[in-house]
């Protein structure tokens, strides 16, 4: 029987963890180009696409060229994320859920900064889906901080 070598023994500890091994000349561009990767499976936040990238292990300056890069195009909109967060999440979660899974993310406080949510769209969802108009004039309250 043939024995099977370990991955930890014979790859680099990043290609081990799964995570694609960089090679020393990659450069924005080898930054860009992973980003563009994971933003081609599902939408992410600046915040977390940095956390992968960081894991992956491109430096900072490289990560900051590449996401101001990828603003610039509209590929990276925390706004929209945002949007489509609570699209997906308000079929089934309640408005303190979404508001919480939001500020987990660090996106509330930056879009409240960024300018007004539509409140009047969230507030009338909240109440075709049976919330009283206390809760939700208080889920609105907490999505402003």
């Amino acid at each position: 029987m043939k024995k099977r070598r370990s991955r930890l023994r014979d790859s680099s500890p990043l290609e081990a963890w799964g995570g694609p091994a960089r090679s020393a000349g990659e450069g924005v561009a080898g930054c860009y180009e992973a980003a563009v990767r994971l933003l081609a499976s599902r939408a992410h936040s600046a915040r977390e696409l940095r956390l992968k990238l960081l894991r992956r292990g491109h430096p900072s300056d490289e990560i900051d060229a590449a996401l101001e890069r990828l603003r610039e195009g509209g590929y990276l909109d925390d706004a929209a994320y945002a949007r489509a967060l609570i699209g997906r999440r308000s079929g089934g979660r309640g408005a303190r859920a979404i508001a919480s899974e939001l500020a987990a993310q660090a996106l509330a406080e930056r879009l409240c900064r960024a300018g007004p949510l539509d409140t009047e769209r969230i507030g009338a969802r909240l109440l075709r889906r049976g919330f009283s108009v206390e809760v939700a004039r208080a889920a609105l309250r907490g999505l402003r901080l």
